[in-house]
């Protein structure tokens, strides 16, 4: 249950089904049973125009520059072409120039896979942006994701790196071998890490049982 507006952390250890969620939102994997409501109506492929998701590596051309990358995303959308500076901007890609994606930093090269899913979302979906990325990348990660429930977008994150999440996150989900153990607004002082361990050692305990 994601409100609109908010940055909502999916968290869980690696293998908890956070990536298969993800994945069935966006069309890339079918449910086997249940049901996505996407802003009060079943899923349908046509949601797919609402949203921009980064699930695994940037999806980039790096013999392209930033610009360029974008200009080719604009034309297979039919977004308009004088969006990309506002976008390239929001990630703070304007001073690449002519440089190729290529070169890029990791850091960059995330940043600029965001800038592409950035058409025009009203839901952002990431899976785990912060792999790889030094601590310099993660803060402008972090501070980047941010703005976006400003710009009226709504992001779901990804993560199994708590600390990350408690800076960025309204909102949190916990899940653990494939069991949804927690979901609320994230509090002021709370410990996520304890909150977290509870809920994986209940599900684990539930698994066993079954």
């Amino acid at each position: 249950n994601i409100p609109k507006g908010c940055v909502y952390g999916l968290l869980g250890p690696n293998g908890a089904g956070k990536s298969t969620i993800l994945k069935m939102i966006t069309g890339i994997m079918k449910p086997t049973d249940g049901e996505i409501i996407y802003d009060g109506k079943p899923w349908s492929r046509a949601i797919l125009e609402e949203i921009g998701a980064l699930i695994e590596n940037p999806p980039i051309y790096e013999n392209l520059t930033a610009r360029e990358n974008l200009e080719v995303r604009a034309i297979l959308l039919g977004v308009a072409k004088s969006r990309i500076d506002e976008v390239l901007k929001t990630v703070s890609l304007t001073n690449t120039g002519k440089k190729k994606a290529g070169q890029f930093s990791l850091g960059m090269k995330q940043r600029l896979g965001i800038a592409i899913t950035c058409a025009n979302p009203k839901l952002l979906i990431l899976d785990e942006p912060t792999n790889g990325l030094d601590p310099i990348g993660i803060e402008e990660l972090r501070e980047l994701i941010k703005t976006f429930p400003e710009q009226g977008i709504t992001v779901i994150l990804s993560s199994h790196i708590l600390s990350e999440v408690q800076m960025c996150a309204d909102y949190i989900g916990i899940i653990s071998d494939g069991v949804l153990g927690y979901e609320g607004k994230l509090l002021p002082g709370q410990n996520l890490e304890e909150l977290f361990m509870d809920v994986v050692k209940k599900n684990r305990k539930l698994q066993n049982i079954e």
